[in-house]
């Protein structure tokens, strides 16, 4: 289903009048807590909802603007894509100014209007000057083209003006994308005789009323028990929207701003993500060592980097392993803190949130390659590429269910199927030359050169993929696969050679030595080569009857006679074994061979013929 961006956070300095503009624009106070009242200080996230002149209902995320509280602002902003700035015309441009500004340009934004509040208190003169401060100010930033609207959130003036740019920037935002259901929890109580509430930023899809859901991380269970948003009851509620969820199931403890509201299965919690970033204006370089905080959506963690690539243009590629589990798409937005200098130093995009233990050279060039992909499914088979091949399974927690189709779990990169394909088949072609009497090569050795061609690739030694790309090849009639051997279709055994040996292999189990006649060891110990006799077998000239033990075919069709002529009262071993003056070495494995070809059928000590045997 196509979601909408409906929420708008605010952004901007302490004391610009975000408050007051939400007010004016709503009619509903988004500071909820009695300190917040009495000291005219936004300290945590407020909420608070409108229709705006066109029909679109929004609804705003109040942040607090002073940089005590920035981690509650970062919380505000980091699910939402549309932005409110407020600067205070009677103050101008102010540290949190800059550094929200910072944030909103590593999380980037879908549209955006800045108010210039306050106009009341200030001349016209003036309030040009500050007008043109602000646009040099976010010139070259996400904010460079968005309208300066001047406001008074007292007098009420240029609150239509407000209210029409609004409108324009939910009208023209890009539709969301609809990629993994997750429900942002920026806040979490209890309410009695229902039990736990949260609520949050709503993106990628939608909720209803009675789904199965988890919250991650921890994978707690849970079902919606009812749905809400801007206090109105609701069976479904879709993206991007403010959403309040009540559920069942889950008590209030372990719930959590940063908590992850999503369906069961849909996310692997990670702890380690791969990523390109870069500083925010005012800062040269992202630094490898200190004390960081990364902030993704409504969440946050402490985190160490490792810088994999620095660029000239100061961005780089980097590995961040949090402290704690984080819940994390690809192209997921983040912004990182400084917390020993308390400052934003940079941001960036999620690349691989299941990257290789190892971040080799060819990892980081696989990284490169995703930071300038044109979308998602570009990313997938980037990553399929990087893996060689990868499970389905896998890939899904990843990326979602939206992944090509594969019928036996596996999704294969097309250049491990070639070189797989080639060296089978290189592998194949010598073994018929190198043993020309033998059916094919055993399943052993072609797995083998399998699992070599994958481990040249880089690709999983795993035992399902290889024979999952062996069933491949033969499903496609590149190779012939019978038990455990395995032949290209074009080889054949080829016997015309080999006349004077095969005489002498009949010869030896014939005659005299028909009834027992030499082991296939001994026979191989008189110069009879091992090959010729499976041949042989395998032809009908010979019958072998066990592993150790082959057979002229006059004596197994006399054996095959003896049966079938005691159709009522069969024959036992001894019998047998009397009648072709043979010994119980030989008697008993050709009795059981018959059994196993469908000849007779054994019940007790005697054999009888089997129907159509």
């Amino acid at each position: 289903m196509t979601g909408s961006l409906r929420v708008i956070a605010t952004a901007g300095h302490v004391d610009h009048g975000k408050s007051a503009l939400i007010v004016t624009l709503t009619g509903i106070d988004p500071d909820r807590f009695a300190e917040e009242k009495r000291r005219g200080l936004t300290i945590d996230l407020g909420y608070a909802w409108t229709t705006l002149p066109g029909g679109h209902e929004v609804g705003f995320v109040d942040v607090p603007g002073h940089e005590r509280f920035i981690r509650n602002m970062l919380a505000g902003v980091g699910p939402v894509r549309l932005v409110l700035f407020v600067v205070a015309a009677d103050e101008g441009w102010k540290p949190q100014s800059e550094e929200h500004l910072q944030i909103l340009d590593v999380l980037g934004v879908a549209g955006g209007v800045i108010a210039l509040t306050k106009t009341d208190l200030v001349d016209p003169e003036t309030l040009a000057l500050v007008g043109d401060e602000v646009r040099d100010r976010v010139a070259g930033t996400v904010l460079d083209r968005a309208p300066i609207v001047p406001v008074s959130a007292r007098s009420g003036e240029g609150i239509d003006t407000l209210r029409a740019e609004l409108e324009r920037i939910v009208t023209e935002a890009p539709a969301p994308p609809d990629t993994r259901v997750r429900l942002f929890v920026d806040r979490v109580f209890s309410i009695s005789g229902a039990g736990t509430v949260v609520t949050g930023t709503l993106t990628g899809g939608c909720l209803r009323v009675d789904d199965d859901v988890v919250v991650d991380p921890g994978g707690k269970k849970a079902r919606i028990r009812s749905l809400q948003t801007h206090k109105r009851e609701l069976t479904e509620a879709c993206h991007v929207s403010r959403v309040a969820a009540n559920l069942a199931g889950v008590e209030r403890a372990p719930l959590h701003r940063g908590s992850i509201v999503c369906p069961p299965g849909a996310f692997r919690p990670t702890p380690l993500f791969d990523a390109i970033a870069r500083p925010v204006r005012g800062i040269e370089r992202i630094p490898e060592r200190g004390a960081f905080t990364v902030h993704t959506g409504a969440g946050e963690s402490t985190a160490r980097l490792r810088i994999l690539e620095r660029r000239a243009d100061g961005e780089v590629l980097l590995r961040v392993r949090t402290d704690d589990a984080l819940v994390l798409d690809v192209t997921d937005r983040f912004v990182l803190w400084e917390s020993g200098r308390r400052r934003t130093i940079g941001g960036g995009i999620v690349l691989d949130v299941a990257p290789p233990r190892a971040a080799t050279p060819r990892h980081v060039a696989f990284l490169a390659r995703r930071a300038t992909a044109p979308d998602r499914g570009a990313i997938v088979a980037i990553d399929i590429e990087e893996a060689g091949a990868i499970r389905v399974d896998d890939l899904a927690a990843q990326f979602g269910a939206d992944l090509p189709p594969s019928a036996d779990g596996w999704l294969v990169d097309p250049r491990l199927e070639e070189a797989v394909s080639a060296a089978v088949i290189a592998g194949l072609a010598a073994a018929h030359a190198a043993r020309p009497l033998d059916e094919g090569a055993t399943l052993a050795e072609i797995r083998a050169a399998c699992g070599a061609a994958c481990r040249h690739a880089s690709a999983p030694m795993d035992p399902t993929l290889i024979d999952a790309l062996l069933a491949r090849l033969a499903a496609a009639g590149a190779i012939v696969r019978s038990g455990m051997s395995v032949r290209l279709p074009s080889h054949r055994v080829a016997l015309d050679g080999h006349a004077s040996e095969l005489a002498h292999l009949v010869a030896s189990i014939s005659g005299e030595h028909a009834a027992t006649p030499p082991t296939v060891k001994e026979l191989v110990a008189t110069g009879v080569d091992a090959s010729l006799i499976d041949a042989a077998a395998r032809e009908g000239l010979i019958v072998r009857i066990s592993p150790e033990l082959v057979l002229s075919g006059d004596v197994v069709e006399r054996a095959a006679e003896l049966v079938r002529a005691h159709p009522t009262d069969g024959v036992t071993v001894s019998a047998l074994r009397e009648r072709l003056g043979t010994t119980r070495k030989y008697a008993v494995p050709l009795a059981e061979w018959m059994d196993a070809n469908g000849i007779s059928r054994r019940v007790g000590d005697l054999r009888f013929p089997r129907e159509n045997g």
